[in-house]
């Protein structure tokens, strides 16, 4: 193969992905590792990567204790109400009581907090969410981890994780290839720092041909951090929790800027207000939950849900009266232009002008990313000083496998984290690895070079594949010895819709849909085998569809086990439509075996560790 071979060794701290949760994972690293070797690997570039990548127009996790507005157990408590109760509060507490200092540091850096001129706190757009002009939010983030990393490696896609071939369990490195050379990555390291994305394009999106990119969340998010630590034989936990979005159409761009500040309001297709509607509906599926203050984000989805079932859709944000204010029409159109650009140039190319006409909402295809206001992701350690034993094994945000640590996406069980509270996590979790290292954990590692050469042959083989095979096409890009990466995606895409609860089926399963669905994607993972990269950027993405194959079998596992429904608005268990407090006010914990693919699911508790409160 005429690739090269770039190896990294005696590396300290691998950070993988430097998105917010990544950033922060380096810039703490550093402070506690003065003399470790910290490299990043990061699929894009560092300036422009992760969730944040294109700017963001509001920091939605910070507390602003210093000025009496809020107190991490009542973040706890937001968390806690909004996903029905199924969060890891130690997890949650402990990003909470840290995220003001990492916001006042964005500050330091230069990113521009709109502020109160009369109190000199910063602005609020609602109780837990602050405004920023955000254009440049990531580069001055990523300026402060390229400073404190030895070295960042851009256009790495990390493909899998490295074990210990002395001691069973251990984390070793990683490996990858660089998306534009071709080169093939070997990165060895005594931990490694998983800040890797979260799960966009597993479900059929609404958007179609040409505006196929057009989706919520990142859609380079390729569900890597589950991928990669479902593969190396972590437990994860919660993958049952996607999430479903009320977004303006089409756009997807968000609504709660437009909730929030301009005080908007939503209405059915005949100018009615429709929420009250389906209050009994709910009642009946999930109890007292939808009596609780603020509304779970996903019984407010159910309601929109089902008005436009019954045919009084669509549903409009009524943005008319607050644009007849030159100042908050302004502040609606830059909240977009700054953020979600896509959304403001539908609005122009269709002749929607808010002002004049009340735009529709509608729900998204389902994400499984476990930064923003989902709790899916790996099972971690949570810190000594707060966790109950069955949360605690040794070291803050390290999984069931040792040596590797999680932050934003990849750490299951802390909602509503989005930018700030994931870089916080990658703090506490880099805090931690240097403490790993300290008490001599990571001694003694072994790779074996049969293992860096497997993983370096299982890599390439798409792009072998393909020039054993590239004469055999019989029309088009039909081939009968292989299937590329955008027929695979298309192919998992349309299965998770139909059996695992997307917008095509109306979010509806139940256990024999999920164990067609199951059954189907071992078929695939088959054909798998057989993909064909003719180039360096198909090669891309093929590992980025093996990525969410893997996030996608694990969430079809989770949402067979979870015999309830516990989230109407993001998925119906149709074969068990209501809430079950008595058997499932559980957490959700698998492990794949990495030798024979089986999975185990066990239930773990779900400890309330903060009081009601007021």
């Amino acid at each position: 193969m005429a690739y090269k071979t770039i190896t990294e060794d005696n590396i300290d701290i691998l950070v993988v992905g430097a998105g917010l949760g990544g950033t922060g994972a380096a810039w703490e690293a550093r402070y506690w590792g003065k003399d470790k070797k910290i490299i990043i690997a990061e699929k894009a570039n560092i300036n422009r990567s992760g969730a944040v990548a294109q700017g963001l127009y509001a920091i939605n996790c910070y507390m602003g204790t210093r000025w009496g507005e809020n107190n991490p157990e009542d973040h706890v408590r937001y968390a806690r109400n909004d996903l029905m109760g199924m969060v890891r509060e130690d997890l949650l507490f402990d990003m909470a009581r840290h995220v003001d200092s990492a916001v006042h540091q964005f500050e330091e850096w230069g990113l521009p907090l709109m502020k109160n001129p009369e109190t000199g706190a910063y602005m609020r757009e609602g109780k837990w969410q602050i405004m920023i002009h955000g254009e440049s939010y990531k580069p001055i983030v990523a300026e402060a981890a390229t400073q404190s990393a030895d070295k960042v490696y851009n256009r790495i896609c990390v493909t899998h994780l490295l074990t210990d071939d002395s001691k069973e369990n251990r984390i070793a490195g990683a490996v990858g290839f660089n998306v534009r050379t071709g080169n093939y990555h070997v990165f060895k390291s005594k931990t490694v720092i998983c800040g890797a994305g979260g799960a966009s394009n597993i479900f059929k999106p609404r958007s179609v041909g040409e505006g196929a990119g057009r989706v919520w969340y990142a859609p380079w998010s390729s569900g890597s951090a589950y991928g990669l630590m479902i593969d190396a034989g972590a437990k994860m936990t919660q993958m049952e929790n996607r999430i479903v979005l009320a977004r303006f159409k089409d756009g997807y761009g968000p609504v709660g800027a437009y909730f929030l500040h301009l005080k908007t309001y939503t209405q059915n297709g005949l100018g009615e207000e429709y929420e009250s509607n389906w209050y009994e509906n709910t009642k009946e599926i999930v109890g007292d939950y939808i009596d609780h203050q603020p509304t779970p984000t996903c019984l407010r989805n159910h309601a929109l849900i089902n008005e436009v079932n019954a045919g009084r859709g669509p549903i409009h944000m009524v943005t008319m009266e607050a644009f007849q204010d030159p100042h908050l029409e302004e502040v609606g159109w830059e909240n977009f232009l700054g953020m979600t650009v896509g959304q403001a140039v539908l609005w122009a190319a269709t002749d929607l002008d808010p002002k004049y006409e009340n735009p529709e909402l509608t729900t998204s295809e389902p994400y499984v990313m476990g930064s923003h206001a989902t709790g899916c992701g790996g099972w971690a350690s949570g810190p000594e000083d707060v966790s109950p034993p069955e949360y605690f094994w040794g070291y803050n945000r390290m999984m069931t496998v040792e040596g590797l640590f999680g932050a934003g996406d990849a750490v299951g069980g802390t909602p509503h984290a989005f930018s700030s509270g994931s870089f916080t996590e990658g703090r506490l979790a880099a805090k931690a690895a240097c403490k790993y290292i300290d008490d001599g954990k990571a001694e003694g590692i072994e790779v074996s070079q049969k293992q860096i050469d497997d993983r370096m042959e299982e890599i390439f083989k798409p792009m072998e594949h393909y020039k054993i095979y590239r004469n055999e096409i019989v029309a088009g890009s039909v081939n009968p010895h292989y299937i590329n990466p955008r027929q695979g995606l298309d192919r998992l895409q349309k299965l998770m819709d139909e059996y695992c609860a997307g917008q095509g089926s109306n979010y509806m399963t139940n256990e024999k849909l999920l164990n067609i669905g199951l059954k189907k994607l071992h078929i695939m993972e088959e054909d798998l085998d057989k993909l064909a990269a003719e180039d360096i950027h198909e090669l891309l993405r093929a590992w980025e569809l093996r990525h969410r194959h893997r996030t996608s079998e694990c969430v079809m596992h989770h949402t067979l086990f979870r015999k309830e429904t516990r989230w109407p608005g993001y998925y119906y268990r149709g074969d068990a439509l209501k809430l079950d407090d008595e058997d499932w006010h559980v957490l959700t914990v698998s492990r794949r075996d990495p030798n024979t693919g089986e999975y185990t699911m066990e239930k773990a508790p779900c400890y309330h560790l903060v009081g009601e409160g007021e």
